[in-house]
């Protein structure tokens, strides 16, 4: 739905404040998004309607929804206009976590939905990440993840086979592969190695991710290792940017 009025005098600028008018105005719009007065999808009212609510510059206006846009608060469509962001996710890079366990403690029902699975020879660049010869067997399995029924992102797995052979037999939209790993061959991933980039969608990921093309995705190249020191999986995930933000904690 199109929203924007003014409900309370308190949300109008005021040019007797020495707080600048787009800062003014940053503020009330940002806070709308914060206190949900504004809904995750809903349409923002036109640039001209939002300077006659306001009494402020078109000049105006568009700089502070530039703001709110590089804040991640809201995007832009073109040809359909401006809409309120839904929230990103924060994601910490100082432990393995299943998807699954993520989704729920973040209270959303998880979801996965098995794109393709099957035994492939192994390329050379991947064979070199794994330490096995190429044309070596692996298990390829490719995941839709996602929260509430939203695509989240999509994980591309290659598992060294003859360390799980039949791993493929499972039914990986129900079960956990971290679980199935652990339970059915006695492997528990315990560390990892990665690398993280942004890149852009392909049609193909942006009809699975339901974005646009070229939409920026966040991209992760990872190397996960057993308890024995072993490289066992081979991992790429691509996610949504617009839901997801990485951080690591740093100390001086």
């Amino acid at each position: 739905m199109t929203i924007g009025g003014v409900r309370h005098i308190a949300d109008r600028v005021s040019r007797k404040s020495a707080v600048p008018l787009y800062q003014q105005l940053y503020e009330i719009l940002r806070d709308k998004i914060r206190r949900q007065e504004w809904q995750s999808g809903d349409m923002i009212s036109p640039e001209s309607e939002l300077c006659q609510l306001h009494g402020v510059s078109r000049t105006t206006v568009r700089q502070v929804l530039d703001m709110l846009v590089s804040d991640g608060l809201i995007y832009r469509e073109r040809g359909r206009g401006t809409f309120v962001a839904h929230p990103t996710m924060e994601m910490g890079m100082v432990r393995i976590i299943r998807f699954a366990q993520d989704m729920h403690d973040r209270g959303l029902t998880p979801g996965t939905r098995v794109l393709s699975s099957a035994v492939v020879p192994a390329p050379q660049d991947i064979a070199a990440k794994l330490q096995v010869t190429p044309g070596e067997e692996l298990a390829r399995l490719e995941r839709l993840r996602l929260a509430n029924d939203e695509p989240m992102a999509v994980e591309e797995s290659w598992l060294v086979h003859r360390l799980c052979p039949g791993v493929l037999q499972n039914d990986h939209a129900a079960e956990p592969l971290r679980q199935v790993l652990e339970q059915g061959y006695g492997i528990r991933l315990v560390r990892a190695r990665q690398v993280i980039r942004a890149i852009c969608a392909s049609k193909r990921l942006a009809a699975l991710l339901d974005v646009r093309p070229t939409h920026p995705l966040l991209f992760i190249e990872r190397v996960s290792y057993t308890q024995y020191d072993v490289p066992v999986e081979f991992l790429h995930i691509y996610y949504r940017a617009d839901r997801y933000s990485l951080y690591t904690e740093l100390r001086g």
